[in-house]
C-alpha cells in the first residue's frame, strides 16, 4: 500500500430514497480516518448535476440520460445484451421520474453497474476527475454485473471505481440470507413468517443497522481509492468481502476488531500523516 494516493477531497451524493441512512453519521466516521481530507455531501445527484446547467440545457439533459439509463435495465440476468432493442417509451419516462424525483423509490428493476458508472462518471466537473477526488454515490437502485465465470449477471452491494456506487438496496438483495431460509421458502412457508423466524440473521429493508454497515463499504471505497484492492481476507475485518448475509452482519456489526492488523496499521499511517 506504499505510495497510495492522497484524497484531498471525498464528494458524497444520493440517488432516489433511502430510509435508515444517515449521512451525518457517515461524515463523521470519514472525518475520524481521513482528518486531512475535505467532506461534503453534494445531496441529488442529478440535482446536483442539472443545477450547473442553463436553464435551457436541462430538458434535453434529462431526455438524453433518461435513455442512456434505461438500456442499462438487466432484463435477462442469463444475457448479456443490454439496450439490443432499444428503450421503450414508457421506460424512458420512468427514468425522466427518477432523475427529477429526489425521493424516488426503488422498483425491483437491476442495472448494469458498470454502464451506471460510465454514465454518473460524465457528470463530474473535468478539475474533479483526479485521484485526489473521491465521489461516492449512494443509490436506492440495484446493481448488477456480469461474471464472466457462470456467464450471468449477479446483484452486488457495491462497484468500485470513479465514482464508486454503493447500493443500499444491494445489501438486502445481494447477499444470501441463510440456507435454511430458502429451503422453507420453497416449501410454501410465507415470506413474513421466514422473516420473524431469521430476523437478525440478514439486513432488511428499512433495517436500522443499515448506516452501521455502508461504513464498511466506505471503507473498501476508501481502500480500492488509495491501494486498489477493496477487500481483506480476515471475515472480522470491514473489508472482508460477504457473500452471506450472516457474513455481512458479522465482519461489519459482530467481528473481533474493526479492521485488521494490516489495514488498522495502514489507516494509523495515514491519520498519522494527514
Amino acid at each position: 500500500m506504499k505510495g497510495s494516493p492522497r484524497i484531498s477531497c471525498l464528494h458524497l451524493y444520493v440517488e432516489g430514497f433511502i430510509s435508515h441512512l444517515s449521512i451525518q453519521e457517515i461524515i463523521r466516521y470519514l472525518q475520524i480516518w481521513m482528518k486531512g481530507s475535505d467532506v461534503d455531501f453534494r445531496g441529488h445527484l442529478f440535482r446536483y448535476h442539472l443545477s450547473t446547467l442553463s436553464k435551457g440545457e436541462i430538458p434535453e439533459r434529462i431526455q438524453r440520460l433518461a435513455e442512456k439509463l434505461a438500456l442499462l435495465r438487466i432484463r435477462d440476468t442469463a444475457r448479456r445484451d443490454l439496450g439490443n432493442q432499444g428503450p421503450m417509451d414508457g421506460e424512458v419516462a420512468y427514468e425522466r421520474c427518477r432523475i427529477e424525483q429526489e425521493d424516488f423509490k426503488s422498483f425491483g428493476i437491476i442495472y448494469d453497474g458498470f454502464g451506471l458508472q460510465g454514465i454518473y462518471s460524465s457528470l463530474i466537473a473535468e478539475d474533479e476527475r483526479y485521484l485526489n477526488h473521491c465521489h461516492i454515490i449512494f443509490t436506492n437502485q440495484l446493481l448488477g454485473t456480469w461474471d464472466e465465470d457462470d456467464h450471468r449477471y449477479h446483484a452486488r452491494v457495491s462497484v468500485y471505481g470513479f465514482p464508486s456506487l454503493i447500493s443500499t438496496t444491494g445489501v438486502v438483495e445481494a447477499p444470501a440470507k441463510p440456507r435454511e431460509f430458502y429451503l422453507k421458502r420453497r416449501l410454501g412457508v410465507p415470506l413474513e413468517v421466514l422473516k420473524r423466524e431469521f430476523r437478525g440473521r440478514f439486513i432488511d429493508h428499512g433495517d436500522p443497522r443499515l448506516t452501521e454497515v455502508i461504513k464498511g463499504y466506505i471503507m473498501q471505497v476508501l481502500f480500492f481509492h488509495m491501494s486498489g484492492n477493496p477487500f481483506c481476507n480476515d471475515p472480522h475485518c470491514r473489508l472482508y468481502n460477504a457473500h452471506w448475509q450472516e457474513e455481512l452482519i458479522h465482519a461489519q456489526l459482530g467481528g473481533k476488531y474493526e479492521f485488521c492488523t494490516d489495514h488498522r496499521r495502514f489507516l494509523n499511517r495515514l491519520v498519522r500523516f494527514q
